[in-house]
């Protein structure tokens, strides 16, 4: 009878020691950097782009934010789907990655160019480019997310390969608010926009294909897919009856709702509510990257010594501090610059810890559900992470796209307009300031309460490796 081929036996990742371990973390924080820098710029400067740069309306720009989401959310299960079938010598995951990376780079700089037209004209040219940009993204994204849990077993590598995932991505889109500071000073400026787009599109294409090279050696060996026979109605009935994973699948979809409703808001916030200058506005998102990137390392400590679930009870904490204090600030006194008095400055200095505060405690919703969710993949048999994946993203997508649909009519009832020198009603000003604090703080507690009595039962401190 002949020998199993070689790739038959699956690799764990947990095996690899030294530089071959480094290559693997240092390639897979790699892989979410591009589409992390994508989805900093999209979350904190796309709805300003469309209704400052387009002149679209708020509830225009919302409803492009929603078919987008909503088109992106259809495409994960099929290329879920697709990806665990996919079979080729370099294993079913990396011919996605790399085969999209260049596509992807170009739809992305895309993504920030002003057609001409009609109001109606570029709602309809930005919808089409948003849904080829999306459709890209899910080919790179989601074959590299099942990945963590395909790459090893190891309950705390898995933990540092998402550490590595969102570090790489966090870092990113600290470039991304540097090239908004630098490039986008008018944010009614369009050709700043498109600038932005080039060089992050450029970005985006080398760091996934940098990624897909570092990983190959542990991708074309690691745990595949088992065969899933039966309908596409028995996968789902299976995947709904995983109680683990609808408790995953809620605390991210709750999360992420909480902090891409705050990124949205958090450009007309800074000016309209806290009065602080546009020109200092991008540069005071760096804060808010710089705690998120910190609260990652510190939650991966903690989600090591004392388990997943307790690093989420402290970082929320934290979030919804930070959201009831941005709640209650006073706004900067306009006829004084930001530090030409004592009051300013402290006022100004309020702001940034309300912003360290929500960085730190939102770095949870990029690490501890991706941490979990592979718990709730081993829970099946057959293990298809790609599945898996595709609904985890899936069903955060469709809630982000009514999210976002929900913010752009907000902004559009509360009487908001988004032009400079206009003075916005207080309707405008009360419904800005409930997208910065009640709202996500009350998203970020339904989180906590879906998690509840989660059996950890000291799974962090179970197949721990040493560190290399």
């Amino acid at each position: 009878m002949p020998a199993a081929p070689e790739r038959s036996t699956p690799s764990d990742a947990a095996s690899l020691r030294g530089i071959a371990r480094q290559r693997l973390l240092w390639a897979y924080g790699l892989g979410d950097a591009g589409t992390g820098m994508a989805a900093s710029l999209i979350g904190f400067y796309l709805f300003i782009f469309y209704t400052a740069a387009a002149g679209l309306p708020p509830w225009m720009a919302g409803l492009v934010l929603m078919l987008a989401r909503l088109w992106d959310a259809i495409n994960d299960p099929v290329v879920g789907w697709l990806s665990d079938k996919t079979q080729s010598r370099w294993g079913p995951r990396l011919p996605w990655i790399v085969g999209s990376a260049v596509p992807l780079g170009v739809a992305m700089a895309l993504m920030w160019w002003l057609p001409p037209g009609n109001q109606w004209v570029k709602f309809a040219v930005f919808v089409a480019i948003s849904i080829v940009a999306n459709s890209l993204y899910t080919c790179v994204n989601l074959p590299y997310s099942a990945l963590a849990a395909e790459l090893t077993t190891d309950v705390s590598l898995r933990t540092r390969l998402n550490t590595s995932r969102f570090t790489g991505s966090i870092i990113a889109g600290l470039v991304g608010i540097v090239l908004g500071g630098l490039l986008l000073r008018d944010h009614q400026n369009a050709s700043s926009y498109w600038q932005v787009g080039m060089l992050s599109g450029l970005l985006i294409t080398a760091s996934t294909l940098l990624c897909g090279w570092g990983i190959a050696p542990m991708a074309r060996h690691c745990q595949k897919p088992e065969a899933q026979s039966g309908t596409t109605r028995r996968l789902l009935k299976r995947v709904r009856q995983n109680g683990r994973f609808v408790r995953v699948l809620g605390l991210y979809l709750l999360l992420w709702c909480a902090l891409q409703i705050m990124q949205t808001a958090a450009l007309i916030y800074l000016p309209v509510v806290m009065h602080v200058p546009e020109g200092w506005s991008n540069w005071i998102l760096l804060p808010f990257q710089v705690s998120t990137l910190v609260g990652l390392q510190v939650w991966t400590s903690v989600a090591h010594r004392r388990g997943r679930i307790q690093a989420l009870h402290w970082g929320t904490w934290l979030w919804i501090a930070g959201c009831l204090l941005a709640m209650l600030l006073i706004p900067l006194d306009t006829a004084i610059a930001p530090l030409g008095s004592l009051a300013n400055g402290l006022r100004l200095t309020a702001l940034l810890g309300a912003i360290l505060l929500v960085g730190l405690g939102a770095s949870t919703a990029y690490l501890i559900p991706w941490a979990l969710l592979p718990d709730a993949i081993d829970a099946d048999p057959e293990k298809p992470a790609g599945q898996y994946s595709a609904w985890m993203v899936f069903t955060q997508k469709i809630c982000i796209s009514f999210a976002l649909f929900f913010f752009g009519n907000l902004m559009s009832f509360s009487g908001y307009v988004a032009s400079r020198g206009i003075v916005q009603p207080n309707s405008a000003l009360v419904a800005i300031r409930l997208c910065m604090g009640i709202i996500p703080a009350v998203l970020v507690v339904l989180g906590l309460v879906v998690m509840r009595h989660w059996p950890e039962k000291g799974l962090h401190l179970q197949h721990q490796t040493p560190v290399h």
